[in-house]
């Protein structure tokens, strides 16, 4: 899991965001630094949880192994994938992420409610590296 981009407690699975306290910019991936709004002066940058919950702005059918810091077995034949544009509407922005499981381009439409869920990005012996999936409202895992 990339150390501070999410959060799972007993408020559940979210995304962390920063805002900007100057200009009230949210940005994710989380910015620590500075403000990246180009008319913005610059504020302390204070962590935030992002909305659960969000509509799709977009989406489309992944055909293509992806490259790093995906990691997948090259033995192995690649397995298509959706890839959803999500709009987060209280942070005005757009966040991209893969459907949850068994979720294809065929169960998706543009407006349709989603909230992010727990994936794997890769995993080893050692190591499970943690990522978010997209999931449509109402569709059980």
């Amino acid at each position: 899991m990339v150390e501070g981009w999410f959060a799972d407690d007993e408020d559940g699975f979210r995304l962390l965001g920063t805002r900007c306290s100057a200009c009230g910019s949210v940005f994710f991936p989380r910015v620590d630094s500075h403000c990246r709004n180009p008319g913005c002066a610059g504020g302390e940058m204070t962590e935030v949880p992002l909305s659960r919950r969000g509509r799709i702005w977009s989406y489309t059918d992944s055909r293509y192994r992806p490259p790093s810091p995906y990691v997948t077995d090259p033995e192995l034949p690649w397995e298509p994938c959706a890839l959803i544009a999500v709009e987060l509407e209280a942070e005005r922005m757009v966040v991209l992420g893969k459907a949850a499981p068994g979720i294809t381009v065929a169960d998706l439409t543009v407006g349709m409610e989603v909230e992010v869920v727990p994936g794997v990005l890769h995993e080893d012996a050692e190591t499970t590296w943690t990522t978010w999936r997209w999931k449509p409202t109402g569709v059980t895992a």
